[in-house]
């Protein structure tokens, strides 16, 4: 331990009455001289000194080279404050490293919420699903193959979703609130992966068998396939935006991920196991699967925000053309979950059956498609499921597994509004 007392108590003197000497000096001197004075001391702080080896020389001797300008030219405007005015969601020019003044509060509160709303896997107890598991009349065998499949597509699912945040649409947002919340999405989906490998592990599931479903059981591979086609274009590192082209390519990827993979793709699944757990069934997997549910509707109503500011911004985006385009990716979206609802699920179980969940999907694809500006497809139809819009709405609430109090955030109040 370092005593104080150990130093030289005349040269402590000596140091003490320069420092008071030094700030009287200072202390008489204008903002502006105080900028010289500093300035001056950092290159006195450069200067190679009597003592220093010859890698502390070598290191200051090549800061000397350093070109500032060359730095700040890479910041893309660096030199001026940014306005208000100036902040786009994409092509922005101005500088991506001054978070304020916002833009967009509404992207800064939904980071802010997901920050109130953290959690970890480990929190939940699987002490009743592994007993529940491992016993031999416990579930049916349909209840087991929607457990399986469920954690086969996801733990692959929130994979994909993160590969593409990290690799591609972080670099093309060029809003920095924005682009906060999409470090802190891309967090949670770690920990939604974390949450189904903790889910699989626990139960001693097989995970070369779940892990691969995505290469293996046609139903999950045509979701990962048909989404990983969208971001072969934009993780390419040489891909930039600028034009009208490479602009759609953006906006057909988040339209992709926002709202088919997030918001179609994994609806049937949280179904599925939310209506185990409110059957008193595998509640520690269904309690994990209302938490990543609950920070999913965030992110699809974030990736919603984003889509339509882009058009409000870049309204000759929208033509005819994209418009179409992104209707029949929501419809082929929902075709691929329906097919994967009939897959899961066979036969009736649960209380429900492949029609009841067809028509959820398509009810749910109206909601897609008109959040985006866009015509229903399926007039008509209407929820089956009322009871999952209460999941996601509801604040904080008596868990219905009836394992323990939800006290689901850390801080702040989360509306779900």
């Amino acid at each position: 331990m370092l005593s104080w007392d150990e130093f030289d108590k005349e040269d402590g003197a000596e140091a003490a009455a320069s420092s008071t000497t030094t700030n009287a000096h200072l202390a008489d001197m204008s903002l502006d001289k105080l900028d010289q004075a500093g300035g001056a001391a950092a290159v006195e702080a450069r200067a190679i000194a009597a003592d220093d080896s010859a890698a502390v020389a070598r290191a200051k001797a090549a800061l000397d080279q350093l070109d500032i300008a060359e730095g700040l030219a890479e910041l893309e405007g660096a030199s001026a404050r940014v306005a208000v005015d100036e902040k786009r969601m994409i092509n922005c020019r101005a500088d991506l490293n001054q978070l304020v003044p916002f833009k967009y509060d509404w992207a800064w509160q939904k980071y802010l919420d997901g920050c109130a709303n953290h959690w970890m896997p480990q929190e939940v107890n699987m002490n009743a699903d592994i007993a529940l598991w491992k016993s031999t009349d416990g579930l049916t065998d349909d209840e087991r193959r929607i457990v399986m499949r469920n954690l086969g597509f996801f733990s692959t699912a929130d994979s994909l979703v993160a590969n593409n945040l990290a690799l591609a649409v972080y670099r093309l947002i060029t809003n920095p609130e924005c682009r906060q919340y999409i470090l802190r999405q891309a967090f949670e989906e770690a920990i939604h992966t974390h949450a189904y490998q903790y889910c699989i592990e626990s139960l001693g599931m097989d995970e070369g068998e779940i892990f691969n479903m995505y290469h293996e059981i046609p139903s999950v591979a045509k979701k990962a396939s048909w989404g990983l086609k969208y971001t072969r274009a934009i993780s390419d590192p040489t891909f930039n935006t600028g034009t009208v082209e490479t602009d759609k390519e953006l906006l057909r990827n988040l339209i992709a991920y926002y709202c088919v993979l997030e918001g179609i793709f994994f609806y049937c699944g949280f179904t599925q196991i939310l209506s185990m757990g409110r059957r008193n069934k595998m509640t520690g997997v269904a309690e994990q699967f209302q938490y990543i549910l609950r920070d999913e509707s965030m992110h699809l109503n974030f990736g919603i925000d984003v889509i339509n500011q882009i058009k409000i911004e870049n309204p000759h985006l929208w033509d005819a053309a994209m418009k179409d385009e992104a209707t029949q990716m929501i419809l082929q979206g929902t075709q691929l979950e329906i097919e994967y609802a009939r897959d899961t699920m066979p036969r009736g179980v649960l209380g429900m059956n492949a029609a009841m969940m067809e028509d959820y999907l398509k009810f749910i694809a109206n909601r897609r498609l008109t959040q985006i500006g866009l015509k229903e497809e399926y007039p008509g139809t209407t929820n089956p499921f009322p009871w999952m819009s209460e999941i996601m709405d509801l604040k904080k609430e008596k868990n219905f597994f009836e394992t323990r109090v939800i006290e689901y955030q850390t801080g702040g109040a989360l509306s779900w509004d």
